[in-house]
């Protein structure tokens, strides 16, 4: 795998409130906080553009509104903003794509020339799919790092239920099967980094 010297990783709402367990429910995937503090750290060291993308709901009972504790990002998160030696960009949206953010990403991105992006985050099928659909569609080599996501029970239609690893493998096979990104896993991406 080869990672452009100004690939951009995209760390999508690592927020506190995701750990209010109350509102959302069973997760997977315990190790994902520790890939993508360890995704972080690779990028910033190697002087890559790093782009921390908040939710800020307007829902008024949602743990991520905005003037709630949990809006703010996990405490790994915070204390690597401003740590990197390269480009780094703070956007908040309201929607699940990081690509209908303030600022524009997109005018960003391709400002600083970068044709390649890494998405990483929370919630697997939510926005961090969301955003590696959109960044597909755009025309970005998109490489997903599905271990450095995480995700949660969800009921659908008719009592339809499937458990967060379902959901995540079913987004695993859709961006994959489908041509949006590339699913890898996050050690792949360190090790290509450095």
């Amino acid at each position: 795998m080869e990672i452009a010297e100004n690939a951009a990783l995209v760390v999508v709402d690592v927020q506190q409130g995701f750990e209010e367990e109350a509102c959302w429910g069973p997760r997977d995937n315990p190790e994902a906080d520790g890939n993508i503090a360890e995704l972080i750290d690779a990028w910033q060291t190697s002087g890559r553009p790093v782009v921390f993308v908040r939710h800020d709901s307007r829902k008024p009972d949602s743990p991520l509104r905005e003037g709630y504790a949990g809006n703010a990002f996990k405490g790994y998160v915070e204390e690597r903003r401003g740590k990197g030696t390269g480009p780094e960009l703070f956007l908040t949206k309201t929607v699940n794509s990081a690509f209908y953010g303030t600022p524009d990403l997109d005018a960003w991105l391709r400002e600083a020339g970068v044709r390649q992006i890494v998405v990483a985050g929370i919630q697997t099928n939510m926005c961090a799919e969301t955003t590696a659909r959109m960044g597909g569609n755009l025309g970005y080599e998109v490489f997903f790092a599905l271990d450095a996501t995480y995700t949660f029970d969800a009921v659908g239609p008719w009592g339809w239920k499937l458990s967060a690893r379902e959901l995540s493998r079913a987004t695993a096979v859709t961006l994959h099967g489908g041509g949006f990104a590339r699913v890898v896993r996050s050690q792949e991406l360190v090790a290509a980094a450095r």
